[in-house]
């Protein structure tokens, strides 16, 4: 991996923790950034997003977006290039346009029973050009679909709940590889759920348990090959640990315990089936390639800034990963061919090894029902 650039902005960005990031599909130049509040400066807004272009080596923001409170998650609306959807701390979902001249949202949701009063850290366009929906989960789990015509109301909404009673408070949220339907979620408990917004059996299903600490990042596999593996997920966790999970299976299949400190976020390679990125509270990047070693990471680099990384996501093309920290910087790391592009033979390798992970998990189960770790690797021992 080899540092590529830095984007930060003086006025914008500084005192302010990356919150979210996102790339844009049509225009894959473009990343869209968001941060919460700066103490430092109270009189100026709370919420800030910035897109950044890529193609251009000029230091300042393409655009400047912002509104009244933290934006906690923001994403480009697909199939309108324009459009940026952004998901706040106080509930509100803010819509901004980059054809208006003003900054702030020119639509955004009532702040009422019938949308999110609580925080919102997800929001996630799903569906095709013809047909599609704005999502949005706040940690009172409350999940609603928006068309983005009209965001005076939720078209539907719906308690995300555990056996009918238990509330579940999402940190992090992640649909299956082209499915409108079928998504995971993570918690603040740390526990990790599947559910399905359609049909009989809509909400949540399945509870997945084996994080000591809340969920704060969770993604599907999604690599598109020769062969199926949207039915494995993965989750990072303050517990200093990431875990491989599959959805037929309650526990973890692995747990990876090479980090000395929060992990905030980790994402599956877009383009290779075994590869995957992590970022922690040390301010270390880390790339996995499973089919190398599940032990130590295949590439590691420290963020320039050495403070902690909140938020990663690799481009579209599987070459670069943007990573954010908690001072408002986002920087742009470029993954070397060798380890971005994926081998014919990876996919067949890529079974193996999680036939290999299933049988050691099946035959390794330790005293709390997950793969044992060694002692060593027990972060709080």
């Amino acid at each position: 991996m080899s540092f590529n650039r830095e984007f930060f902005d003086e006025r914008w960005s500084r005192h302010r923790t990356v919150t979210c990031l996102d790339w844009s599909t049509q225009y894959p130049e473009l990343l869209v950034a968001s941060y919460n509040n700066n103490e430092d400066a109270p009189h100026e807004p709370d919420g800030v997003a910035l897109i950044w272009n890529m193609k251009y080596q000029k230091e300042s923001p393409e655009y400047i977006f912002h509104c009244q409170s933290g934006v906690m998650s923001v994403t480009f609306a697909k199939f309108h290039p324009n459009l940026i959807v952004g998901g706040t701390y106080s509930g509100q979902i803010v819509l901004w346009d980059n054809r208006s001249s003003k900054k702030t949202p020119v639509q955004r949701t009532p702040l009422s029973a019938t949308a999110h009063t609580h925080p919102v850290y997800c929001v996630n366009v799903v569906g095709t050009q013809n047909a599609h929906n704005l999502i949005s989960v706040s940690t009172d789990g409350k999940m609603c679909s928006w068309s983005l015509d009209m965001l005076s109301q939720p078209q539907d909404s719906m308690e995300l709940q555990y056996k009918q009673s238990k509330a579940v408070a999402v940190t992090s949220l992640s649909f299956l590889a082209g499915d409108v339907n079928n998504f995971v979620v993570g918690s603040e408990e740390g526990s990790v759920y599947t559910a399905c917004r359609h049909g009989s059996k809509a909400g949540i299903s399945d509870i997945f348990e084996g994080h000591y600490g809340p969920a704060t990042g969770i993604d599907t596999h999604s690599a598109a090959g020769p062969i199926d593996f949207s039915y494995l997920f993965l989750t990072s966790s303050f517990d200093w640990t990431i875990k491989l999970w599959s959805h037929k299976n309650p526990r973890p299949l692995y747990s990876f315990e090479d980090n000395g400190d929060y992990v905030y976020d980790v994402q599956w390679s877009p383009i290779h089936p075994a590869l995957f990125a992590a970022v922690d509270g040390t301010g270390r990047l880390d790339l996995w390639n499973l089919n190398n070693d599940t032990e130590v990471p295949t590439a590691s680099t420290h963020s320039e800034s050495m403070t902690s990384l909140n938020r990663l996501r690799w481009t579209h093309s599987g070459h670069q990963i943007a990573v954010g920290d908690d001072d408002g910087h986002v920087f742009i790391y470029d993954v070397g061919e060798q380890l971005a592009v994926p081998r014919p033979d990876e996919w067949s390798r890529f079974q193996n090894t999680v036939h290999e992970i299933q049988a050691n998990a099946s035959s390794n189960i330790g005293e709390f029902g997950s793969p044992k770790m060694s002692p060593s690797k027990i972060p709080f021992s």
